[in-house]
């Protein structure tokens, strides 16, 4: 594992809980109607963030299937699923076959399973009610989130991805180069990333729209971005690296520029003047079987 992904992911975690939309949530999951037990599917799941935020808010009885191909990321979801049991008073048995998370109001089990998703196994959607993730849809190809939906309609489950990235962000102060290191992460984010090919990177929310829509589902969406303040320093620090990084990557000859542009912004985050913006979409999809309230 990339240490540094880990980190990332550590760090993105409380903004990306503030922007998500709950009301989203709140009606996928209502869609999803009486069920004795929730039967839930995390696509990339990283360290689990978006287990931790929704496991609350499902029914009390619940049983996760949570996937990533990185097996050092998995091994930290019981450990971050631990903390978030323990500041709540929630009994947590972490064995062999996962997690195990009880309370007065809570029956939660968590199984981890690596796997690569380049290909979408059926077998993983199998007896799920909700599909599931988190800033992952910008990482496929269009031919992916078909297949994604194709999936989820084959077991009639409903379906919850949040925080979408859709190509927008502002930086205050402004700087003359901010379009320029945008529009060169844009063309990043369209790179293949490992799920189908060449990434729809900031056109992902409309086609995983259309993808659903034509498979039968009732959508909606809602803007989740992140604004992050001037005390966000950390994070505002690895996001910059980030964009310059990629950004440099597409376009070496503008390497100067872009490097001049990491250390103007770098020095307003330090001086805590630095507010930024960057814009995602949630989404939220079901077959109408129940009607959300």
């Amino acid at each position: 594992m990339d240490e540094s992904l880990s980190e990332w992911l550590r760090l993105r975690a409380t903004a990306d809980w503030a922007a998500r939309s709950d009301t989203l949530a709140r009606r996928v999951i209502d869609a999803i109607g009486p069920v004795d037990r929730v039967h839930v599917l995390d696509l990339c799941t990283g360290t689990g963030s978006n287990l931790r935020y929704l496991i609350e808010r499902l029914p009390s009885r619940q049983r996760w299937m949570v996937v990533d191909r990185d097996p050092a990321l998995l091994r930290e979801v019981p450990e971050r699923l631990s903390l978030w049991a323990q500041e709540r008073g929630l009994g947590i048995h972490i064995d062999s076959d996962g997690c195990h998370v009880r309370g007065d109001r809570l029956e939660c089990d968590v199984e981890t399973r690596q796997m690569n998703l380049d290909t979408l196994d059926a077998a993983i959607f199998e007896g799920q009610h909700l599909v599931t993730a988190s800033a992952l849809l910008d990482l496929a190809a269009e031919s992916w989130l078909d297949t994604l939906a194709t999936r989820c309609r084959s077991v009639g489950a409903s379906a919850l991805f949040a925080l979408t990235y859709t190509g927008g962000s502002s930086c205050e102060p402004s700087d003359p180069a901010d379009a320029l290191v945008r529009g060169l992460f844009n063309r990043h984010q369209k790179t293949d990333k490992g799920l189908g090919g060449p990434a729809a990177g900031p056109d992902a929310w409309a086609a995983a729209e259309r993808s659903f829509v034509e498979a039968g589902y009732v959508v909606e969406s809602a803007p989740s971005d992140w604004t992050l303040r001037p005390d966000e320093r950390a994070f505002q620090r690895r996001l910059i690296e980030g964009w310059a990084e990629a950004a440099t990557e597409i376009a070496p000859g503008h390497a100067t520029t872009i490097d001049e542009w990491r250390h103007r912004r770098l020095e307003h985050v330090d001086a805590g003047r630095s507010r930024i913006a960057v814009c995602h979409y949630d989404m939220a999809a079901w077959l109408g079987r129940w009607v959300a309230r």
